[in-house]
């Protein structure tokens, strides 16, 4: 491990480093005694702990509930309680280990729009850990896939989510089907000795072919899924919400057809 290019011990990472974790861990006592903790093991002066922490309280909008006990804040208020503590220590580096996974969607949206401002700001280095991509497109100016224990791709946001290295990135990053060179062929109308990565957004269903056989429909919010099997592979299909009358009167084992848009497709070695 590095740090400032020089190798360094996990005892000197940990001194210049905050964490977040995806629950909020606060003690008993108020939102600002809180939000000093992490200032007072360290030692730092009271007047010094009282200023920090009512400049990361108003950053948070948590100022009006300095004085109120942690334990009575919301989710998301708790949330950003755990963020104000790790950021009033000024750190060189934040880990962040999916913090955001149990909030509300706008509660989400809006701490990451936060985040990605003070990252901006101060210039500090943070590593989230999110199975998210929207959260990692968000904040991130680069992304490393894992899975299975192994680095599998690392670069900027744009080349990792929109040209997925192998199979298990693509997945990962959201092209939900990933075709085999032969069924890929088949489905493009030409020979391609590559396998494939397509998004179910990036897929249609023809009522009017009888290739594969519609295993399901599912009402997924603002999009409406159909689930379909060609040649054992099953491929995911999203069609706008409410589903389209002639999508609705499909009963499962009906048979269809299923067209792909070439240019979104990606090639995977």
């Amino acid at each position: 491990m590095l740090l400032h290019g020089q190798p360094a011990t996990p005892r000197q990472v940990r001194g210049v480093s905050a964490a977040v974790l995806q629950r909020p861990l606060l003690r008993r006592g108020s939102v600002r005694a809180n939000v000093e903790t992490g200032l007072r093991f360290k030692r730092v002066s009271r007047a010094e702990c009282r200023q920090r922490a009512t400049r990361w309280l108003k950053r948070f909008g948590l100022e009006r509930l300095a004085e109120q006990p942690a334990t009575s804040l919301s989710g998301g208020e708790a949330q950003r309680v755990s963020v104000a503590r790790a950021l009033a220590l000024a750190p060189e580096l934040l880990l962040l280990d999916e913090p955001f996974a149990a909030l509300d969607a706008p509660t989400r949206a809006e701490l990451l729009a936060d985040l990605r401002d003070i990252l901006a700001a101060t210039s500090t280095a943070a590593v989230l850990v999110t199975h998210d991509r929207h959260e990692a497109a968000a904040v991130a100016d680069r992304i490393a896939v894992l899975h299975a224990g192994s680095l599998r791709q690392l670069g900027p946001p744009p080349t990792v989510l929109e040209h997925p290295a192998d199979a298990d990135c693509a997945r990962l990053v959201g092209f939900e089907n990933v075709l085999s060179p032969q069924l890929a062929s088949r489905l493009l109308g030409r020979v391609t000795r590559q396998s494939l990565a397509v998004r179910a957004a990036d897929c249609r269903l023809d009522p009017h072919g009888s290739a594969a056989t519609l295993e399901r429909i599912l009402p997924f919010g603002s999009v409406t899924r159909a689930i379909v099997t060609i040649d054992a592979t099953r491929i995911l299909i999203d069609a706008p919400a409410p589903a389209p009358k002639w999508l609705a009167a499909l009963a499962p084992s009906s048979r269809v057809d299923v067209q792909i848009d070439a240019s979104a497709a990606r090639t995977l070695p």
